[in-house]
């Protein structure tokens, strides 16, 4: 998976959450701020690269 991808993931799910949708594509565009990225991205090259940034614990 591409890094920014799972980053928005990781940042608007908790694992227990991502083992209930599994591979359920529709369940995780359900949430707003995926769809926003989804549609963000969508919009960018294939080889586009974004610098991320990690989660401060």
């Amino acid at each position: 998976m591409h890094p920014i991808c799972q980053q928005t993931l990781t940042v608007n799910f908790s694992n227990s959450e991502l083992q209930r949708h599994g591979m359920n594509v529709a369940g995780l565009l359900d949430h707003p701020n995926v769809r926003k990225f989804v549609d963000w991205v969508a919009k960018k090259d294939p080889d586009f690269t974004a610098t991320i940034t990690k989660k401060q614990r």
